[in-house]
């Protein structure tokens, strides 16, 4: 395996190490599932004639994705049926979980949600937990796979993939749809989940399977194990981080929920939507993956940290700009929503890269899990008012206190990266072969 340094580019590292080409296949096979249990389906939803309050309570499928911190420990202790014996226990998982999103995606094909909408719940609720699982197995094979000091080019190749993945199962989809008829679109959804399969095989056992134990713990032990062993390792800063996860996407997720209905008032059609959303929004995001691996490289993890909590909530403020326009300017809607969205992505990348940092490596998977779901609940729970908040403030106040939101959760990412300048909870992962 050849040794690449570490500031040269993602494509160097592509060619030169299989671990960095298995990642881009695993991240596009895991930005797929997401978008087909909702996002994606409401379309077909809708085409169905499915009732719109029924379609809003559909989005409550992918529960699993702030669940999965539940049965991540479990991925961690115990082995997968038959596959973890050939590949060891993280791939054996992946690849498990990869044939349970396919025949997912296989059964809500075959579905006809206009006359029997419980089938096509059944096979979204069990992609949605299929899909959760790939996330978890394939973020501990990620963050186990290569030692700390590349984590950034990992994480920003794995971005990558699940760029191109969300591409295929929003656009793509839609375009299959369009044409050859949803049960079709989704059945070649399911085959390109091979692309995925074949990473996991190709890809490299990480060297913490080799040493992996099998001890099996009982159930509150295995579910509190993760948890213990981070705030003990954390000591006093362990709620100072949490609180700052928390936070740290907290004005996204806020923000993104009204952001169609603000598009929608200033008068913009589907089509200039989807082109700056999707279109411009794909090729911004994919800058912004390869800026902050640039950017991480170069100033250190935790000052990108700090620079990625202030400028992805300062960014909302191009939205509350675009909110006092009266509509019409195309490449001014075009240029307030590729602010926010490169924000968003940079700010992304930084966290998924502080939070693999924080991880244990026998514990990588349940404690990323525990980290994403407790970065998304505050958010997602919090959205849900967000409607009836512009009801009384408007658009333009509502992004500008989306913004200010982040001023209190910068100041804590201060704090923390003043006392815990330097990551390193897992000496074993700095010194694994690289």
């Amino acid at each position: 395996m050849t040794t690449v340094p570490e500031k040269d580019s993602l494509l160097a590292h592509l060619s030169a190490d299989r671990r960095y080409l298995a990642m881009l296949g695993l991240g596009f096979s895991a930005g797929m599932p997401y978008l087909l249990v909702y996002p994606t389906q409401a379309a077909w939803l809708s085409d169905a004639q499915v009732p719109i309050q029924t379609i809003g309570l559909m989005s409550e499928l992918t529960i699993a994705y702030k669940l999965k911190f539940i049965w991540a420990p479990f991925l961690d202790k115990y082995d997968a049926p038959v596959f973890s014996a050939l590949l060891g226990r993280r791939r054996g998982w992946i690849v498990l979980s990869q044939i349970a999103v396919m025949l997912s995606l296989m059964g809500v094909a075959f579905g006809d949600p206009a006359h029997f909408l419980g089938y096509t719940v059944a096979f979204s609720l069990a992609l949605g937990v299929a899909g959760a699982t790939q996330d978890v197995t394939i973020d501990g094979w990620r963050i186990t796979s290569v030692p700390v000091a590349k984590q950034s080019v990992m994480t920003a190749i794995s971005e990558m993939g699940y760029r191109f993945g969300n591409l295929a199962a929003g656009a793509g989809a839609l375009l299959l749809a369009d044409r050859y008829g949803w049960p079709a679109a989704y059945f070649f959804m399911a085959s390109l989940m091979l692309v995925g399969a074949v990473s996991a095989f190709i890809a490299p056992e990480p060297d913490s399977d080799f040493t992996v134990s099998h001890k099996h713990p009982g159930f509150v032990a295995t579910v509190i194990a993760p948890i213990k062993e981070m705030i003990t390792r954390l000591g006093p800063l362990a709620l100072p981080i949490f609180l700052m996860i928390a936070g740290f996407r907290l004005p996204g997720y806020i923000s993104s929920a009204m952001a169609m209905p603000l598009f929608k008032s200033l008068h913009y059609s589907d089509t200039e939507i989807a082109t700056v959303t999707k279109l411009f929004g794909f090729w911004i995001a994919l800058a912004a993956t390869f800026f902050s691996a640039y950017i991480i490289r170069r100033i250190g993890l935790m000052p990108s940290l700090l620079v990625g909590t202030v400028a992805g909530s300062a960014a909302h403020l191009s939205l509350a700009w675009l909110a006092t326009q009266s509509g019409g300017d195309f490449w001014g809607f075009a240029l307030a929503v590729s602010i926010e969205g490169f924000a968003y992505a940079f700010a992304q990348v930084v966290l998924i890269n502080y939070m693999s940092s924080l991880t244990a490596t026998e514990l990588a998977a349940s404690q990323f899990a525990l980290l994403t779901s407790l970065c998304a609940f505050p958010g997602s729970l919090l959205a849900g008012s967000s409607g009836f908040v512009i009801a009384h403030t408007g658009f333009t106040m509502f992004f500008v206190a989306t913004s200010l939101i982040g001023i209190p959760v910068a100041l804590l990412c201060w704090y923390v990266v003043r006392l815990h300048p330097v990551v390193t909870p897992d000496p074993e992962r700095h010194g694994s072969a690289g």
